[in-house]
């Protein structure tokens, strides 16, 4: 496990959070369900925004946990839509954690690939629009 820092995306992160003690496991790392929520959440944010309303997870197609998460970790998440389908988005999510504030340093913690699905209200699958503009 490299603890080399990494260069962030150029682009600005759909989440940010600072990890907090009640985050953690027995082992004093950030839990990874913890981790798979907040991942989820960032996830969502670029697929409501392409499906233009409402969204839900379908499928995790895959999680990579790179390095563990601590207590005051700030943890960026990027997501970015990379694909769309009829009714589905593929999100790609990209985990960063900056740490010793005295010295920092960025690493990659986490990646993942998700598909959502676009909904009606009444809960239905439905298209996905064309794109805005």
């Amino acid at each position: 496990m490299s603890h080399e820092a990494v260069k962030i995306p150029d682009r600005d992160p759909v989440l940010r959070v600072m990890t907090m003690p009640s985050d953690v496991n027995a082992s004093g790392d950030v839990f990874g369900g913890w981790v798979m929520a907040q991942v989820d959440i960032a996830g969502a944010i670029p697929a409501m925004r392409r499906a233009r309303g409402r969204v839900v997870t379908v499928a995790v197609n895959s999680f990579l946990f790179k390095q563990p998460i601590s207590v005051g970790d700030v943890v960026s998440f990027y997501a970015e839509v990379t694909h769309v389908g009829r009714s589905s988005i593929g999100v790609d999510v990209q985990v960063y954690a900056e740490r010793n504030p005295a010295q920092p340093v960025v690493v990659k913690v986490t990646e993942a690939q998700l598909t959502y699905v676009a909904l009606n209200d009444d809960g239905s699958k439905r298209e996905v629009p064309p794109p805005a503009g």
